[in-house]
């Protein structure tokens, strides 16, 4: 969060951020933030054009390894040589690495993303000459092509190419050199014979040091009043990709834009660099919280996926042959025959580190996201709880407040899981610690919340103030665990607490030393049903440029400019180890985190940051949740009503039925907004949103199992209509509606005053169900949906079976024992099949000791049965089936109950022949158990 009221004794350095508070202005300052011609390595990369690559292939340095392929390349230029690496990696991936071959000191490579180092496959070589080498990817025909004048890389399938580097020329790696007017052994240079060839100009070397005379920014920056002294120089890199074929490209979350990239020509390239950005504007390329490399590409033949494995400020250029094309201009194209093939064009330009990219050709999405999952992990598996409704503002004022907000759920009949604390709980913003006045019985106020079986979250920020009387600032100091200044000193900077320290979270030891302060002797009032929030972790400097950290600043050997998208990850881990560790490693975490990289999704939750309460966040919720799903962080949501700025009744009320169909539900609020909980805009409202909350409650089920996939295989749960039907055009522009796993699509109303949606109901041959009134509509059509305030459209897939729970109670852990009902929604074949998951909804013993249920659910030739998916797992579940609602059905004569032990008995049921649904009643078999049901 960020605050228009600026925090006291700010002092001068603050003038300038003073100004943006003072100004009262909502609104996104973009002069704070750079663009791409203020962003001197952008600049300098951008204005290389498509063209004749200076890069070299020398073919007589080729190595083949069972493992890898290795060969160097020289820029003919200015003779600096590079190392390039290629594996073929196990589950149709490549990966390409490009370093200098001897840089004058090391060049940062990624550590800790990737869960383990990639199994290899082996290469094998088909043809070389002159010209270059042809090496066999094993599957499907797929040939790796290196061309060696100029160096070029295509990966082929058949006679299709699949994927292209360097196709147009822009491979550039700016070498680590001595700055020009110094003759010194630099950092880091090993022997005396690399530091003379360093300070002695190459063949050709002359033309680049003229060109740098003229360049800004190659050794020093300048950015409003903040100068970064690039100690290294100049150290960028860029690689470009053509992707024949592809009309549609998705990912690099974070940004407020639309689920389908957009071309970035004459304007700026999509920005990755994890920066807190006061109320974002949508629709725009500018950086955010967050940062995944990572983008899909989808054509109706194939998907595919690229990860840059770089955390250093990113760049993203992306060009189509395609784009801007009017429907007409589409069209004519079509009657006229043109033979124009599509294709997008994609350019990554980081500022500095290494290039190492990894190629995942599907061909699936599904075996995209298996794909991405093997590298960099799958979603952490939530506490049940965690995907229930979370209360939250800055900030609740003490302890009455919180049990009163707490009885008012109760009162108004409104269920809720966790209330959060945020800033202004602690004792003068130094964390892990109570306003004593305002809260001096934390225990108290946690045990309060435990005896409703309800839970806390607290806010813990990675910024410490500096105060030697406070515990935490001192073992930091002391153990040597601050982020360094390029002088050599602490870093500090301005945050909440004032003048704050900001802890190395890229050391283990630090990570290590954070983790044991959750412990609940450590922890002062802590206690197990209280979780914890990290916000502001990108990390935000009030007082540093662009409001983060200096790139200068140290972490250990490295520059944060290496490793600047890396902090939030690793705040975000350390927490969540601090929280497994308090339990003794029984205890799942919940954590969220509001900057992240590849591989958070195996440690919380994150958010879309501070919003505001207008029509259009509300929209753009949704593609930014699809695009952090499709790169593997499914576990994403938006501050219900809003963050900054105050809603209408309406708009409150769209954002809760919303929110109540994203994975995170979250409602939060600025300190400066009319108090905005549930009950307070009239008994009308409250009733809505009471039966938004209520639905997603009795769906919790359905939500967990999602989870459970998500944590097993990387599949999203919040997904893109063309995942499922990935040959469907119509789909791969669809950002205003999407489905919850196969089975649910969710049309959320997001216009002010709608009368009606359409909604697209995908699938020749399908149908789909209103699950509100069960009306059946056929697939592969636009269906007008007229609504009210109260509407929410979502509809079941026919030839599914989703598990709820009707009883909805003030918690979920209140609906643990409670009954299931199906909800069985025939395919036109009179089939459909699901599946329900349980376990103790908290414990990592689904995974350490088996201890879950995981049933299949299968509808065919007029029986349902359950069925055990894991017979080797070991629980016993109270619940049992309530009720069985078969949507497409038939009027049975009657309806048998048998189980395993060849008992039989007859089910009560009700028949509605103008809607066709069957309704089983009581059927009261465990859920846990083989049962069938036969209709005759």
């Amino acid at each position: 969060m960020m605050d228009i009221h600026c925090p006291l004794k700010m002092g001068p350095l603050l003038v300038l951020w003073l100004a943006v508070c003072l100004s009262g202005s909502w609104a996104v300052d973009r002069g704070n933030f750079k663009t791409c011609d203020q962003s001197a390595f952008c600049k300098r990369q951008r204005a290389l054009k498509p063209g004749q690559s200076p890069y070299r292939a020398l073919l007589e340095t080729l190595e083949l390894t069972n493992t890898k392929l290795t060969l160097q390349l020289i820029n003919d230029n200015n003779k600096v040589r590079l190392l390039l690496e290629l594996y073929r990696l196990q589950g149709n991936m490549t990966r390409v690495k490009i370093n200098e071959l001897k840089p004058l000191k090391p060049r940062f490579e990624v550590p800790d993303v990737l869960i383990n180092d990639p199994p290899t496959e082996p290469l094998s070589l088909l043809s070389r000459d002159e010209n270059g080498v042809v090496l066999s990817l094993g599957a499907d025909s797929q040939r790796l092509i290196v061309s060696a004048k100029p160096f070029r890389l295509d990966i082929m399938e058949g006679r299709e190419v699949l994927l292209s580097l360097n196709s147009r020329g822009l491979l550039a790696f700016e070498h680590l050199r001595i700055r020009k007017d110094t003759k010194v052994n630099p950092e880091g240079t090993e022997n005396k014979e690399e530091t003379e060839a360093a300070n002695e100009p190459a063949e050709g070397e002359e033309k680049a040091k003229e060109d740098e005379k003229v360049e800004d920014g190659m050794w020093e920056e300048t950015f409003k009043s903040h100068t970064d002294s690039k100690p290294n120089g100049p150290s960028s890199i860029s690689l470009d990709f053509s992707l024949p074929g592809v009309e549609n490209v998705y990912g690099i979350p974070e940004h407020a834009d639309s689920l389908k990239l957009k071309a970035t020509d004459g304007g700026d390239p999509y920005r990755l660099f994890n920066l807190d950005v006061f109320q974002y504007e949508v629709f725009n390329p500018m950086a955010l919280y967050g940062a995944i490399p990572v983008m899909l590409s989808h054509s109706a033949q194939r998907t595919m996926g690229i990860f840059w494995l770089n955390a250093a400020e990113t760049w993203v250029d992306i060009s189509s042959n395609t784009a801007g094309k009017t429907v007409f201009g589409q069209m004519l194209d079509y009657v006229q025959g043109s033979s124009e093939t599509p294709q997008t064009d994609v350019r990554w330009i980081s500022e500095s580190g290494i290039i190492d990219v990894f190629i995942m050709l599907g061909p699936t999405p599904t075996d995209v996201f298996s794909q991405y999952a093997s590298l960099t992990g799958t979603q952490a598996f939530p506490p049940l709880s965690a995907l229930a409704y979370h209360q939250c503002r800055w900030n609740y004022n003490d302890q009455e407040d919180v049990a009163a907000v707490d009885q008012g759920f109760d009162d108004h009949d409104i269920p809720y899981d966790f209330i959060w604390l945020d800033i202004e709980h602690t004792d003068g913003k130094r964390y892990f610690t109570w306003d004593p006045h305002k809260f001096p019985q934390p225990k108290d106020m946690l045990q309060g919340l435990l005896d409703k079986r309800r839970k806390m979250v607290t806010i813990v920020d990675p910024h410490i103030k500096v105060d030697s009387s406070y515990k935490i600032h001192n073992e930091i100091r002391s153990k040597g665990f601050y982020v360094k200044s390029k002088d050599g000193g602490d870093y500090e900077g301005w945050c909440w607490p004032g003048n704050s320290g900001y802890p190395d979270f890229t050391n283990p030891e630090m990570r290590a030393w954070w983790a044991s302060m959750f412990a609940y002797d450590q922890y002062e009032g802590s206690m197990e049903n209280m979780y914890t929030w990290n916000d502001m972790n990108e990390p935000s400097v009030f007082n540093g440029p662009e409001v983060t950290m200096h790139k200068d600043a140290l972490h250990g050997n490295w520059e944060n400019r290496d490793l600047h998208n890396l902090y939030g990850f690793y705040v975000q881990r350390a927490t969540a180890e601090g929280l497994i560790e308090r339990s003794g490693g029984v205890e799942r975490p919940f954590v969220l985190a509001r900057a992240f990289f590849a591989g958070s999704q195996r440690y919380g939750a994150v958010w879309t940051g501070d919003n505001a309460a207008e029509w259009d966040h509300l929209k753009i919720s949704i593609p930014m949740c699809l695009s952090l799903g499709l790169v593997g962080v499914s576990f994403c949501g938006a501050d219900v009503g809003g963050f900054f700025k105050s809603p209408s009744t309406e708009l409150l009320v769209r954002w809760y039925q919303t929110g109540a169909y994203q994975p995170f539900f979250r409602a939060h609020a600025h300190l400066d907004t009319p108090r905005r909980e549930p009950w307070l805009f009239g008994p009308e409202n409250t009733a809505l949103i009471r039966e938004a909350v209520r639905q997603r409650y009795a769906l919790l089920p359905y939500w967990y199992q999602l989870f459970y996939h998500a944590h097993h295989s990387g599949q999203p749960v919040m997904r893109p209509l063309w995942v499922e039907y990935p040959q469907d055009t119509a789909t791969f522009s669809m950002d205003d509606q999407f489905l919850l796993g196969r089975d649910l699509l969710v049309h959320p109303v997001t216009e002010e005053g709608a009368r009606g949606v359409t909604a697209y109901l995908p699938g020749k041959g399908e149908v789909w169900f209103d699950v509100h009134t069960f009306q059946k509509h056929n697939g592969a059509q636009n269906l007008y949906i007229p609504v009210t305030i109260s509407s929410i459209p979502v509809f079941q897939r026919g030839g599914s079976i989703i598990p709820r729970k009707a009883r909805v109670r003030r918690s979920s852990s209140c609906m643990e024992h409670d009954p299931y009902t199906l909800f069985v929604a025939l395919s036109p074949k009179r089939f459909a099949q699901g599946e329900l998951y349980i376990d103790d909804g908290h414990t990592f013993n689904f995974d350490k000791q088996k201890q879950f249920i995981h049933r299949r659910f299968s509808f065919a030739n007029n029986a349902l049965s359950s069925r055990n998916l894991a017979p080797g797992s070991q629980f016993t579940t109270f619940s049992w089936i309530e009720k069985i609602v078969i949507l497409g059905a038939s009027k049975p004569s009657k309806a048998t109950l048998k189980t395993p032990d060849g008992k039989e008995s007859l089910l009560e049921f009700e028949f509605d022949a103008s809607m066709s649904v069957l309704t089983l009643r009581k059927p009261g078999v465990n859920a846990g158990l083989d049962w069938t049901v036969v209709l005759q």
